[in-house]
């Protein structure tokens, strides 16, 4: 059975790509190496903005704030939808040193977005340290496991057949055009053909895209579980976050290793979190995590995506390389690529985004 499109990868980006085309209209296969949403987009915090966003270049500015600005209703027609709350909440976070101030203050000044100047400790006197520290009111986060469990329903409702436990083992191509995937469960074909693999893209691609740089970069997280509402907002220390859930949950990460297809943990990488944590919120300093875990993000130069049409091959595309912010950036991605489809007029400037030549 043919389709209109094929979607291959059903992370967040991908169920998000498939479930916005077939709201077009378009049939949409979606087809998984594993189950939904099993990587990175659950492994992820869910913190909807750039850590720093000032250390971050305009393409990952304009798509993150558009796309986090989608969001409100996103979220409230997903869950009205599916019955499923994927928790969408304004946080707030507190920026603890070390960061550049004045560079801060320039680019929220200019780019909308609220920061006052504040002491830690009187914004927040559960932690240990009391230091200047930068105040974002307006950043929201959203539970990444919940989120991808009301994706999983959309995809349903939408009319998208969903294949998991499918490994792509080759593109039936002919000459500058994708007739056909040959799979594991057999071969699969459409008008189209959408790669939304993650950190397994360029792997997926394979000879397709030499120009591609997609790779595999690890983070290992901890989870540990306290009293609800004894962490107030999310923090963040030099690189070092800290999200709490409405249920008590706390999610601290994250690292960033270049090992290759490696998801393993360490004691090493436990040990190094746990004692940083424990530096900036004591309750959690005797506390044991209740999980540890490993995800692989699409690496990316600068953290920008590719989000368009091979430069040959007129009927392949790809939306990946999204590196630290694809739950962010998934909504507005999926926009940009259904408008790039339907020669629809596009809300942002999407040169910085086109697959490289």
């Amino acid at each position: 059975m043919s389709a209109n499109y094929i979607v291959i990868g059903g992370g967040v980006i991908g169920c998000t790509t498939a479930i916005s085309l077939a709201a077009s209209g378009a049939s949409v296969t979606l087809l998984d190496q594993a189950q939904l949403g099993t990587e990175s987009s659950w492994a992820g915090g869910g913190i909807l903005s750039p850590l720093l966003p000032w250390d971050y270049t305009e393409p990952v500015t304009a798509l993150t704030q558009w796309s986090a600005a989608l969001y409100p209703d996103w979220m409230s027609e997903l869950q009205l939808q599916t019955g499923v709350d994927p928790e969408y909440q304004v946080s707030g976070m507190l920026v603890l040193p070390e960061f550049d101030a004045g560079k801060a203050d320039a680019w929220c000044a200019v780019h909308g977005l609220r920061a006052e100047p504040v002491m830690s400790r009187v914004l927040m006197p559960e932690l240990a340290l009391d230091s200047d520290a930068l105040w974002l009111p307006e950043v929201t986060q959203v539970r990444n496991p919940r989120l991808i469990k009301a994706l999983s329903k959309m995809l349903l409702l939408a009319g998208v057949r969903v294949v998991e436990n499918v490994k792509m083992t080759d593109f039936k191509r002919v000459n500058q055009h994708v007739a056909g995937i040959k799979t594991s469960q057999g071969e699969f074909t459409a008008e189209n053909y959408i790669v939304a693999g993650g950190a397994w893209s360029q792997q997926v691609l394979a000879d397709l895209a030499p120009k591609l740089s997609i790779k595999p970069i690890r983070g290992q997280m901890l989870l540990f579980k306290i009293q609800p509402g004894a962490l107030s907002h999310i923090v963040l220390r030099n690189g070092l976050y800290l999200i709490p859930r409405k249920d008590g949950h706390v999610l601290v990460g994250s690292t960033l290793e270049d090992v290759g297809f490696d998801k393993g943990t360490t004691a090493e990488a436990a040990h190094c979190l746990h004692a940083q944590v424990a530096e900036i919120f004591p309750l959690l300093a005797h506390e044991k995590p209740v999980l540890h875990w490993a995800g692989l993000r699409p690496g990316s130069p600068d953290n920008i995506p590719v989000i368009g049409r091979h430069p040959v091959i007129e009927n392949l595309y790809v939306n990946s390389g999204h590196f630290r912010y694809g739950v962010t950036m998934a909504p507005g991605s999926a926009r940009l690529l259904c408008n790039m489809l339907m020669d629809k007029p596009q809300p942002i400037d999407v040169a910085p985004y086109q697959w490289p030549q």
